[in-house]
C-alpha cells in the first residue's frame, strides 16, 4: 500500500512537471527559452516519471533496468540541450531583447 503511494506519488509529479514544461514550451517566447522548458522536463519529469516505476517494478532486475535508464537521461539529456543551444549560437541564433520579449497588450 505504501509502494502505491509513492509510486503514484511520483508518477503525479512528474506528470505535472512535464505539463508544466509543455506548458512552457508553447508559452516561452524564443528558441534558448523553450529549449530550457524542454531539457528541465525531459530531465525532471521523466526521472520522476522513473522513480514512480522504480517502485512498482516486479523483481530487481527490472528495477536495475530502469536505474540504468534514469542515469542515462540524467546525463545525456541535460549534454543534449546544451549541445543544441552550443550549435544554435554557432550558426547565429540569438537570443530576444528588449521589447520583444514581452508580450503584445491588446490594442498595441
Amino acid at each position: 500500500m505504501i509502494r502505491n503511494i509513492l509510486s503514484w506519488g511520483f508518477f503525479l509529479a512528474g506528470g505535472i512537471s512535464v505539463v508544466s514544461g509543455a506548458i512552457g514550451i508553447v508559452r516561452f517566447p524564443d528558441f534558448y527559452t523553450r529549449l530550457h522548458a524542454a531539457g528541465v522536463t525531459d530531465t525532471g519529469g521523466a526521472e520522476l516519471i522513473l522513480i514512480g516505476m522504480l517502485f512498482q517494478a516486479p523483481t530487481w532486475i527490472v528495477a536495475v533496468k530502469i536505474l540504468f535508464i534514469g542515469f542515462f537521461l540524467f546525463f545525456t539529456s541535460p549534454v543534449a540541450t546544451h549541445a543544441i543551444a552550443h550549435a544554435a549560437w554557432m550558426v547565429g541564433f540569438r537570443p530576444l531583447e528588449g521589447p520583444e520579449l514581452r508580450y503584445k497588450e491588446e490594442g498595441e
